[in-house]
């Protein structure tokens, strides 16, 4: 477990699907101060389920927060207690996920109507653990967006100990919308979580939603106290690099891409010996070079090859050859 206070400057989103142990491993390698965040995984699936395997991470990846999906305190409240025995610096509740899946489980941005619960929640999470508790949200759900409703939600939340809100600037729509539609149909609204700011100034607000350079992100710390970086993360990681040099190491040359890969092999090594694919890690590192001479090559090679029996460290460095040949 962290030590000291986590720096809240710049983070990557919870992404189901996306930033499970692998993926965050190898961000960590691109920006050592960056906090990173688990995929939701759900209160029931932590206490009934092989808890074990699900929260398993490499100390590496460090500081590291826990998201939980969830509407039933006591439950949540055992979840988080496994989450911070196994050493996560944070527990996180998703209220901003707006899927068909997590409506029927009765968590999720569906749970902004119901502030009360969040509350008991969060304050069940925070009788049994030290690490801080924090929420992530939508600014509003269906007819629920007037700003009197999102602060509302907040002053209720934060009276149960939440102090931290990460803030994604859009509404949810939980019905006609897909999750794709919801992460880009509803309209980014950066200027009510910044009003949030100004009006709770003694909380931690931090903005997520459309983030995708460091222009952006210096420009929201103008007004807000940090900054979630999600899809971009994910499909331009070297960004992080940037920002890791901008806001955290100003000193410090950013480890170029080829050695980034270079410090993966020992971990994909000893995760082939585990039995994982090698595919099930190089899936998030196809966009490591966006931008670069020789994207297209590094992401075709890998997509053709990571996936065959057998596949090895060879793959990899395979890769990295034809990305150097220009």
């Amino acid at each position: 477990m962290s030590k000291l206070p986590i720096d809240r400057r710049i983070s990557v989103a919870p992404m189901m699907d996306w930033t499970d142990r692998h993926d965050r491993y190898f961000l960590r390698l691109i920006a050592p101060q960056v906090l990173l965040y688990t995929e939701m995984l759900t209160a029931n699936a932590l206490v009934h389920g092989d808890y074990r395997y699900l929260l398993q991470f490499d100390p590496l990846e460090h500081p590291v927060a826990l998201q939980l999906g969830g509407s039933e305190p006591a439950l949540l409240a055992q979840a988080a207690q496994r989450g911070e025995e196994f050493g996560y610096d944070e527990i996180n509740l998703n209220v901003g996920c707006p899927s068909d899946r997590v409506q029927s489980g009765r968590f999720g941005a569906c749970l902004m109507r119901e502030p009360t619960l969040v509350a008991d929640s969060v304050a069940a999470m925070r009788a049994v653990v030290r690490i801080p508790v924090t929420v992530k949200c939508r600014i509003g759900v269906d007819e629920l967006d007037a700003y009197e409703n999102l602060t509302q939600f907040i002053e209720t939340v934060a009276a149960a100990g939440c102090e931290v809100f990460v803030v994604h600037a859009r509404k949810a729509w939980l019905q006609g919308l897909s999750p794709k539609e919801n992460r880009e149909i509803p309209p980014l609204r950066y200027d009510v979580v910044r009003q949030l700011k100004r009006d709770f100034p003694q909380l931690t607000i931090i903005i997520n939603g459309g983030i995708k350079t460091a222009e952006e992100v210096a420009e929201h710390l103008k007004f807000v106290d940090g900054v979630m970086i999600g899809r971009e993360a994910y499909s331009n990681p070297y960004l992080l690099a940037e920002l890791q040099k901008q806001f955290y190491s100003p000193e410090l040359r950013p480890e170029s891409r080829a050695a980034v890969i270079e410090k993966l092999l020992p971990y994909v090594q000893e995760q082939l010996t585990k039995s994982a694919r090698l595919s099930n890690i190089t899936r998030h590192i196809l966009g490591l070079f966006r931008g670069e001479k020789g994207a297209n090559r590094w992401r075709r090679y890998l997509s053709e090859n990571a996936h065959r029996q057998g596949a090895g460290l060879e793959v990899l460095r395979e890769a990295l050859n034809l990305v150097g040949r220009g």
